[in-house]
Parts: C-alpha cells; structure tokens; sequence
C-alpha cells in the first residue's frame, strides 16, 4: 500500500496526540491540522515529527479542508486527534479505496463500554437512517475515520466548514454516484461526541443540510 496521508483535525489536543501519532501504523503519514489551539498541540505534533498546517478559522469542516487541500498523497484518510480512534486500524478503512473496491470507506464505531452516551448514539443512527432514506447508501454510521482519493473529494465541492462536513461529504459523494462502504472500528470516549453540547452543534450543523 502507498503512503498515505492521514487528516487530523486538532483544537486543543496536546495529551492525546502524541500516544496518536506513536499508534501510526507504516505507510500512514500524520498531518495534523491545528484549528487555534490554545495548549501548544502545534508545537507537539511537530516535535513527534508530524507535519503541522494552521487552520485559524475555527470549525471541524474548515481544518478538515484545509488538511485535504494540503495533503499531497493520492488517497487521504481522516479520523479524530483526540484518542478516541485507534490509528492500527487505519489499513482496514482505506483498503478497499486503495484495491479499487469502494470510491469512499468510512470507519464504523463499535464503541467500548460507556464510550458513546445514548443521546450521542441516538442522533447519530438518526442521521444514518436519513441517509440511507435519501441515498439508498447502507451505512450505519457517520464515523470521523474515512478514506477516499483526494482529487475526488475536492471535486465534490464541499462548503460546509462546521460539523455538517462529515455529512456533506457523504450527500455529496452518493449524489456523485460513489461507491460507499464502510467497515467496523472500534471507539473510545470522544471531547465532541461525547458531550451533549458538542452532539447539540453537529445535529444543528447537520440538520442544516438535510433541510
């Protein structure tokens, strides 16, 4: 498999990113995207030799683009800096992007014991179902670890620069007639997710775009 460049959107991370960049499997490169930390996580990936761009304008939507725009490998992947996804798990996800077998995978989230509270998991099969509803795509989750290649999602002309860009990528990637797959990962405790305030801004992100 080819190096790949892996998309870490970071805001405040400086705990969690270096046990992060450590679990990198080979051939999976970090690039981390600071979105205005305050901690100094710029300063720590770059000293657990990742590549560091700065995004200033704060939302999830606007470091995952500018981590797409500066990423430089054929197949990009995605996934959260804060630990709560396993990076060992990364081949599994971009394989069948890779192989040619999917046009976008993402990561489906078996989470351990009391990792994902109910009112997070409820809204995310919420969405899920909405999706399969309108897209006629079977996912059941709208997992942040993802792969796809990287001159096919900027085509996809994303926009939104909030939480709605999990979302809008997936619309926009079955509108385009991708093949859509996903594969199971397993899940720990998340800062967003795992908050009801941070569950609160991505329905309102997301809700934004089913409308």
């Amino acid at each position: 498999m080819p190096a790949l460049e892996v998309i870490l959107p970071v805001l405040d991370e400086a705990d969690a990113i270096p046990g992060v960049l450590a679990a990198m499997p080979p051939g999976f490169l970090a690039l981390v995207v600071d979105n205005g930390s305050t901690d100094g996580s710029a300063e720590v990936a770059a000293r657990c030799g990742a590549r560091v761009v700065h995004e200033p304008r704060r939302g999830f939507g606007a470091a995952c683009f500018t981590g797409l725009e500066a990423a430089r490998s054929e197949v990009v992947c995605f996934m959260d800096g804060d630990g709560s996804l396993d990076p060992a798990q990364l081949p599994r996800v971009a394989g069948p992007v890779v192989h040619g077998d999917a046009d976008m995978c993402l990561g489906a989230r078996v989470a351990a014991a009391g990792a994902w509270p109910w009112h997070a998991r409820l809204a995310n099969r919420a969405l899920a179902f909405e999706v399969r509803r309108r897209c006629a795509v079977q996912l059941s989750d709208l997992g942040p670890m993802r792969a796809a290649r990287r001159e096919a999602l900027l085509g996809l002309g994303l926009r939104d620069r909030g939480f709605g860009w999990p979302l809008e990528m997936v619309l926009s990637a079955a509108a385009a007639g991708w093949r859509i797959t996903e594969v199971q990962v397993s899940y720990g405790r998340s800062k967003v997710t795992g908050s009801a305030r941070g569950t609160v801004r991505a329905m309102r992100d997301m809700g934004a775009l089913l409308r």
